[in-house]
């Protein structure tokens, strides 16, 4: 009998090299947003207008997911009926509660060091799945991984630098972004409940399109708008709606594909990517290869591979 045949995405180089271009997309949405309120002249302040930005990136989001998840599954993406609830709540609290602070925290803060604060999700998700939820167990590599990892995110936030620089610390900012990452593992967490009874990317693409669509009216209800000053306004907008799309869409392929902690772990390139496009798109140099940064980088990106190491017992 012949083995059977494996895929090309358990193929290790593949594997690794579709997992960089996800981190590669992820780690460039703080740059390209920033980027996105320069174009279209949204100021610190304009809130409104912000929200509606961000709605509208999750609507063509969630559009977009649901086409290209129907194609690779050669049928059309309906959730069932029983999930519209799950869809409503995923939208409200993973898509509107998420990337309203998310979107307020870049306002505020440089993209290096949103990158950085960011990846305090992967600590909290942690928390909330062992204490919260209860999927799992706490183990002594866990809470070392996400003790070095939060001391990382401390250290960006309040040390060295990041602090004498005048780069102090702020509700709107760095909290935003902090709740920012509440929200993720929260999200992520109900994701992988409800998935247990409706597919994720159909989970996925109709939550984005509902969160999206919350958004964008409560943005134009406020009396924000968008105006599209030139043809790059509609690119920026385009790529920040393909960056959750394909990078949720090719990282759950390699999760099919692949062991969890093969694919997890290299999520550790996540904050790297974000503070090197940040330092290369924003001109954020000085504060992306300063001392503080680097050894904050080092402990978020240890914290991140630790947690995510797999057990010897299933190894």
């Amino acid at each position: 009998m012949n083995a059977k045949r494996r895929s090309i995405w358990e193929w290790f180089p593949v594997t690794f090299l579709t997992a960089l271009f996800c981190c590669v997309l992820w780690g460039s949405a703080p740059a390209a947003i920033k980027v996105a309120y320069r174009l279209f002249q949204i100021g610190p302040e304009d809130t409104a207008s912000r929200i509606v930005l961000a709605g509208c990136r999750f609507t063509i989001t969630g559009v977009m997911t649901i086409l290209i998840g129907s194609a690779l599954e050669r049928r059309i993406l309906i959730p069932k009926r029983s999930s519209w609830s799950r869809i409503g709540i995923l939208g409200l609290i993973q898509t509107s509660g998420q990337y309203f602070f998310f979107f307020m925290a870049m306002a505020h803060l440089s993209g290096v060091r949103g990158s950085i604060i960011n990846a305090c999700g992967n600590f909290i998700t942690i928390l909330f799945a062992v204490y919260i939820f209860r999927f799992e167990k706490m183990t002594l590599r866990k809470m070392a991984g996400c003790l070095i990892g939060l001391c990382g995110v401390i250290l960006i936030v309040g040390a060295g630098q990041s602090l004498l620089s005048g780069g102090a610390v702020t509700l709107s900012g760095e909290g935003a972004m902090v709740m920012a990452d509440v929200f993720i593992a929260i999200g992520a967490c109900l994701t992988k409940l409800f998935s247990r009874e409706e597919d994720p990317v159909t989970l996925c693409g109709y939550q984005f399109a509902a969160g999206g669509l919350v958004l964008l009216v409560t943005g134009l209800i406020m009396g924000g708008r968008l105006v599209f000053y030139s043809s790059s306004c509609l690119a920026v907008l385009l790529y920040l709606s393909f960056v959750s799309t394909g990078a949720y869409t090719l990282w759950s392929i390699l999760l099919k594909y692949n062991p969890v902690s093969r694919v997890s772990v290299l999520g550790f390139f996540n904050p790297v990517l974000g503070v090197l496009i940040s330092a290369a798109v924003l001109g954020e140099a000085g504060e992306a290869f300063s001392v503080t940064t680097a050894v904050s980088l080092l402990l978020v990106s240890a914290g991140v591979v630790i947690v995510n190491l797999p057990n010897r017992s299933r190894a």
